[in-house]
């Protein structure tokens, strides 16, 4: 008996169409970083959104994604193009010196946006089971810390998949509150623009908030992640051939990614308008006190909802913003660096994750105003992402970078359009500072 020649077809056989990429499979950085983008952080921003202007600001979260998807695939073009992430590029093509500046301040935005993060989380879980708020925050640390270091690359990109299930918590809250939909999709369609002092400052915080240096490097780095965890995979400097491919999953990837944060973003600001804003609570500075307020408003199942999706999304968060910082610090020193290498063979890589993780669980240990620590971080932000912008885009436009891949003319103007915003932004935050 001979084998079946799979080319040959019998009488009446029909050819067998190949299969397309399962949706969870192309699903990938973007998705993870589009997620960690709603971090407890940014769920604070956003329910103060909601909370002080209602409805009015949702216009801010549709303008952002364009802008978002631009930033985010150039950056994972970078990384999945030339086998390297942005610092790693930056060091070949920049001075030292600014590579150095901007790696710092991201290092130290990155510290104090994951204490911030652990201690909301920390506050979510008290307000949900009673005890000690400090062992909390010391115990997610621990556990985000042990998750990233010990558990092998690939389980632990598919746990961070699962992770990203928990922002439909705020999706569901919004249909246990009800919404007045038509006011909903007006203010989307028809922007409402004032020049007040405290209107400027929510819609600076939400565009710093949405669009932040750490998902540049996170992105790019795990674009070169994927590519090393696949034996028959290289750069597409080295293998061009796959461009088609890559790139169309990159884009993929990253559209679903940066839609399904902003989508979530909407229903956080959706839900604390119809609830706190309509109720005259006008002030939320964390998201433990928006979760908390929305408890006699609301009832039990929209708070508890709320305050577990704060939970998930810090547990998402945290290992990406500590692992942004060890990716950015690992290139510039030129360490061997990557979440699929084994501890001991990248010491210097996950100490730096160790580091960071660690210092902001001890940053709720100090006097620290959690509330400053995260506007002083939004700051850092805003001043670091629009040099990084600047760099990013120049690289990806440069043929000695990207060989035949250099941004086409749309994605370029997006990129510089995104990153002329973030210039407003800044500005108009330090405007706004102290009104």
């Amino acid at each position: 008996m001979t084998d079946k020649n799979p080319a040959v077809l019998l009488p009446g056989e029909v050819p067998k169409q190949p299969e397309r990429p399962k949706m969870l499979a192309v699903m990938g950085p973007g998705l993870i970083t589009g997620a960690s983008d709603d971090d407890p952080s940014g769920i604070a921003t956003y329910s103060q959104a909601g909370a002080q202007f209602g409805y009015a600001l949702g216009w801010t979260l549709v303008l952002t994604y364009p802008l978002m998807c631009a930033i985010q695939q150039i950056s994972a073009e970078i990384g999945r193009v030339t086998g390297r992430g942005l610092a790693g590029n930056l060091r070949r093509h920049y001075p030292g010196w600014l590579l150095n500046t901007m790696v710092g301040l991201l290092v130290v935005a990155n510290t104090i946006n994951i204490g911030a993060d652990l201690g909301a989380m920390g506050a979510a879980l008290k307000l949900l089971v009673a005890g000690p708020l400090l062992l909390y925050v010391a115990g997610f640390g621990l556990l985000s810390l042990v998750l990233e270091v010990f558990l092998r690359y690939a389980r632990y990109v598919s746990v961070l998949k699962w992770l990203t299930l928990s922002l439909f918590a705020y999706v569901a809250t919004v249909f246990v509150v009800g919404v007045p939909w038509g006011s909903v999709f007006v203010h989307l369609l028809v922007p409402h623009i004032s020049l007040r002092a405290d209107y400027l400052t929510v819609v600076v915080a939400v565009f710093g908030t949405t669009i932040s240096p750490y998902l540049f490097f996170w992105q790019a780095g795990e674009e070169v992640e994927d590519m090393n965890e696949r034996a028959d995979s290289a750069s597409l400097l080295d293998e061009p051939s796959a461009a088609p491919r890559e790139l169309r999953r990159i884009r993929i990837d990253t559209y679903v990614g940066m839609g399904l944060s902003n989508v979530v973003a909407l229903f956080i600001v959706w839900t604390t308008a119809a609830t706190l804003h309509a109720h005259g609570i006008t002030n939320i500075q964390t998201s433990s006190q928006a979760a908390e307020a929305l408890r006699p408003l609301a009832g039990p199942f929209a708070f508890t909802v709320f305050a577990l999706g704060i939970i998930g999304t810090g547990l998402l968060t945290v290992p990406v913003l500590a692992g942004s910082a060890a990716y950015a610090v690992g290139e510039a020193r030129g360490w061997p660096i990557g979440l699929a290498r084994q501890p001991l063979k990248a010491r210097a890589f996950y100490g730096t994750i160790a580091v960071a993780t660690v210092v902001g669980v001890v940053l709720n240990f100090t006097p620290l105003n959690p509330v400053k620590a995260l506007v002083w971080s939004a700051v850092v932000n805003g001043v670091v992402a629009v040099p990084i912008m600047v760099m990013t885009v120049l690289m990806a436009a440069r043929r000695d970078v990207m060989g035949d891949f250099v941004l086409g003319p749309v994605l370029k103007a997006l990129g510089w359009l995104a990153t002329a915003v973030m210039a407003l932004a800044a500005i108009g935050m330090f405007a706004t500072w102290g009104e």
